[in-house]
This record gives C-alpha cells, sequence and structure tokens, in this order.
C-alpha cells in the first residue's frame, strides 16, 4: 500500500486513535501518524547525514594531526555517536519496508517514534562533543571548550526534553490545575 492509499486499511485501523483529543488538539488517524512520524525523520535525517560526512572529513584535514590524542579520541566518540544516530534515524524505514510493508500498524508507529527520539540523545552528546574538540583548536583552552560544548548540550537537553517533558506534564494535568 502506498502512504496516499487508504483502501486497503481496515475501518479499524483507518480510526484507530491514541487517545481522546485534549482542549485544543484534533485527533489524528493511525495513517495520517504515520506520515507526520515517517516526514520527521525525512526532517532530521539529511541534517544528521551531513554532519556525519563532515565528521569524516574532519580526519583527513591536516589539523586534525595538531589535535592532542584525547581531542582525536573525542572525535571518533562523537563519530560513533552521530552514526548512531543515523542508524536509529533511518530504523523505521528499513524496519516498515522489511517487516510490514504496505501495512500500517500502532506498533510500527510507536516503535518509529521512540527510534527517533532515541536518535536525540547520541546525536546531542556527538555534536557537543564536537563542538568542544573544534572550540579546543579554535581557542587553546579546554576551559572555554568545556564551557561551549556544556552550553550546547544544555540547550539541547531543554529543547529536545525538557521543553516537551513540561508541555506533556501540563496537558495531563486536571483542568482545575490550570488555573
Amino acid at each position: 500500500m502506498l502512504l496516499g492509499d487508504d483502501k486497503s486499511l481496515t475501518e479499524g485501523s483507518r480510526n484507530a486513535w491514541r487517545r481522546e483529543p485534549e482542549h485544543g488538539h484534533a485527533d489524528v488517524p493511525l495513517l495520517e501518524e504515520m506520515r507526520i512520524t515517517i516526514e520527521e525523520a525525512r526532517v532530521v535525517l539529511p541534517g544528521v547525514q551531513a554532519l556525519f560526512g563532515f565528521q569524516l572529513i574532519a580526519a583527513f584535514n591536516q589539523r586534525f594531526d595538531d589535535l592532542p590524542g584525547v581531542d582525536r579520541a573525542l572525535h571518533l566518540a562523537a563519530l560513533v555517536l552521530v552514526a548512531v544516530s543515523v542508524a536509529l534515524v533511518m530504523a523505521p524505514a528499513a524496519y516498515h519496508r522489511m517487516a510490514e510493508r504496505g501495512q500500517v500498524s500502532r506498533h510500527f508507529v510507536d516503535l518509529a517514534s521512540r527510534l527517533i527520539a532515541g536518535a536525540l540523545l547520541p546525536l546531542m552528546l556527538g555534536i557537543s562533543l564536537d563542538a568542544y574538540v573544534v572550540a579546543r583548536l579554535i581557542t587553546d583552552s579546554a576551559a572555554i571548550a568545556g564551557i561551549i560544548a556544556t552550553a550546547l548540550l544544555v540547550l539541547f537537553v531543554a529543547l529536545w526534553f525538557v521543553l516537551p517533558w513540561m508541555h506533556r506534564r501540563r496537558r495531563n494535568r486536571p483542568p482545575d490545575l490550570d488555573r
């Protein structure tokens, strides 16, 4: 089944929703939820792949040899973390193609969402580690590089995990507590 072909969906799966809509939210059928999830992966993937490519090229740069062994090891760790992130972002498409081709299931949508969300952790760690390495190379200061890397890590955690958690927590509160 193509994503736009609703004919092969059963009536039950076409109307499969996770929960009752909350005030200011709309129901999303399972097929649409799958489309949204896949689109999220499509948006994230090119950036992660480009970052991975730049990381690979960096090892062949002449200045890379100027880095202390510890910083080269940190770059390698960052490279591996971003590769893990690429694998997690790409996994839903591979899984769907091999395990659930032509079908849409709650299991797939939930799995894909978890994999894409799980990709954010190694991605933020990899970016922060590489930011440390680059800042260390530019500033020649481990302290400044550590501050920059830590600030980026805090920013990623705040935007990618804390903000959604706070929204979800506020959304799940009983109505009388919102005043």
